[in-house]
């Protein structure tokens, strides 16, 4: 988050504080500037009195007859309306500080994307600024609406609402800071296959390329831990009509489950809506059940395919240089033959667990 610097005196005197001084120095009466400048009398009173703006017309005359200029009376004008619509939304904010303590702000902190604050209408104002919307009715609104597209839980976990949104939000934000070219879907899909190739390698060797290749095909991706009670794996979504964003937790830090996620995810902008954010978990509408369905079949096949380990696991005996040797023939990682034996409970899901690699956030 880069430095913001904010200058917001206490106290601004209205600039009718100015033309009453110069009056008393010329000695002469407000009822005198008024016919002066061809004004009534209780608009020059209520002028004075900080009560009525000073117009672009009204400052010329004033020009002319105070010999100060238009721009001062102008900037001084517009400075005090905004210390006055500063002080009313500093009172406004502060009865929205509950509001604001529903997300994991001290986490936020941590990452850089928000400041934690004494003053309650500043943290209120922090968190606006963090969700990009001006004030706290436009911000639940756009929260509500984000909340109401369909998603699924993880059958394991429930995640906090608010940190969740609070999630999906990093990966705006993130995605904003990324180019990519626009979506193309045969060019996604020839770099998956390329992707597939790399699940040996280690996470920092695979990761740049990951988000190299989907970028160059219009997906953004992101790997963002999760923030506190937020239980879930990874969503997909689509940020325009030509742009999409893949954002991860690894979870479970295992390559397994870290690939499966990522194919799962890129199964959705293949082959479902571009309306709906996916995440995944459980507590599904029929239909939603049905397009998480199809996504782990075809993130399954993607990684290997399904009459390869039908036959594999036919001929199983429990050995562990079986599915070495079977992942290699495949191409892909151990640990990944092993997930999906577990998945399909082939194996306990605590057996051959060493044949995943695992990570660890730095």
């Amino acid at each position: 988050m880069s430095e913001r610097f904010r200058y917001e005196p206490d106290h601004v005197a209205p600039p009718g504080a100015l033309i009453q001084d110069q009056l008393d120095a010329l000695d002469i009466s407000g009822r005198e500037l008024a016919r002066r400048c061809g004004r009534s009398p209780k608009l020059i009173a209520e002028i004075i009195a900080g009560k009525a703006p000073i117009e672009p017309e009204t400052a010329l005359q004033l020009e002319r007859v105070l010999e100060t200029s238009a721009s001062i009376w102008l900037g001084m004008e517009a400075n005090y309306r905004l210390h006055l619509a500063r002080s009313k939304e500093q009172q406004a904010l502060a009865c929205h500080i509950g509001w604001a303590k529903t997300f994991p702000l001290r986490e936020l902190a941590k990452r850089s994307l928000l400041s934690l604050e004494a003053d309650a209408a500043a943290q209120v104002r922090e968190v606006l600024r963090f969700f990009g919307c001006g004030n706290v009715e436009a911000c639940q609104d756009r929260l509500d609406e984000l909340s109401a597209v369909a998603f699924r839980h993880s059958p394991s976990f429930e995640s906090d609402q608010a940190a969740l949104l609070a999630w999906l939000r990093i990966g705006d934000i993130r995605a904003e800071a990324t180019e990519t070219k626009e979506f193309d879907r045969a060019r996604f899909l020839a770099a998956l296959k390329d992707l597939r190739g790399i699940t040996l390698q280690p996470i920092d060797v695979f990761l740049p390329e990951i988000q190299k290749r989907c970028g160059e095909a219009g997906v953004v991706f992101i790997l963002e831990r999760a923030l506190p009670k937020v239980a879930l794996s990874g969503v997909s979504r689509w940020l325009s009509p030509r742009r999409a964003l893949i954002q991860q937790t690894a979870r479970h830090l295992s390559n397994d489950h870290f690939w499966f996620t990522f194919f799962h995810e890129c199964a959705h902008l293949v082959l479902h809506s571009r309306k709906t954010i996916f995440l995944d978990g459980n507590g599904m509408s029929n239909v939603a059940a049905e397009l998480e369905a199809e996504a782990n079949d075809w993130a399954s096949d993607f990684l290997i395919p399904s009459d390869a380990l039908t036959r594999f696991i036919t001929r199983f005996t429990y050995a562990e240089n079986e599915v070495v040797e079977f992942a290699e023939k495949q191409g892909i990682a151990p640990g990944i033959v092993v997930g999906q034996l577990q998945h399909r409970k082939v194996l306990h899901f605590s057996q051959m667990n060493h044949l995943k690699q695992h990570y660890v956030w730095g």
